[in-house]
């Protein structure tokens, strides 16, 4: 290979610099969902600590049943957001119970957001992990909301954002989405999660307390 060939060639990807923070008692109350984000996709080496991270949650008689999908290309991910509001729409219709629990935004202010042309349902994140069932059997589910939150406190430690984003779900469990994202038929798609590197800091949502049905001693 000539000299000027090699000094053509692209500089390979930068891993990011990744430094644990805060105990895992500290990253619950710290994680946020994040809706903002600068923009940037995460590099493969952080994005497999994340993964790695994520399998190690509890899993029902140790099947471990959890894939993963990551979308990076920012025509697919564009794309799938144009689609996704108009199934998001319908799908949020027919469980109009979700939009009267407090705090929740009612079914106007709703319709309105997803008829905004500029907003995407990803808020612009570079990167999409979408965990997904293989096959659906009786706790998959579970167990891939497990992963889920470890992979969650786990980006919280490394100083990123997610947020699930559950109004893609009808789109990405469509026969023709499944397809493309190499999702087997059999499977589906459970948690949708954007990551990515916060503009700012997230507002912190208080929570009520804890509420106990019963304590028997």
């Amino acid at each position: 290979m000539s000299r000027r060939s090699v000094a053509h060639q692209a500089p390979p990807e930068q891993p990011r610099t990744v430094q644990y923070d805060h105990s895992a008692i500290d990253n619950m109350y710290r994680r946020r969902a994040v809706r903002a984000f600068q923009g940037e996709r995460l590099d493969e080496f952080t994005i497999r600590r994340l993964l790695d991270a994520a399998v190690q949650a509890p899993t029902a008689v140790h099947a471990e049943p959890w894939a993963f999908v990551i979308v990076q290309d920012p025509l697919l991910l564009k794309r799938l957001s144009d689609r996704g509001k108009a199934a998001a729409l319908e799908a949020a219709a027919e469980h109009h119970d979700l939009l009267k629990a407090p705090g929740a935004a009612p079914a106007q202010d709703l319709s309105a957001v997803l008829a905004n042309p500029e907003f995407n349902i990803f808020y612009n994140a570079g990167t999409l992990i979408v965990i997904c069932a293989r096959p659906l059997t009786a706790f998959v589910t579970a167990d891939c909301w497990l992963a889920a939150e470890n992979l969650m406190l786990a980006a919280c430690a490394m100083g990123l954002g997610t947020c699930c984003i559950g109004l893609s779900v009808p789109l990405l469990n469509t026969p023709e989405v499944k397809q493309e994202l190499g999702i087997p038929p059999e499977g589906a798609a459970v948690a949708p999660i954007i990551v990515g590197i916060p503009e700012g800091p997230a507002a912190r949502v208080p929570r009520k307390a804890p509420e106990i049905l019963r304590w028997i001693r």
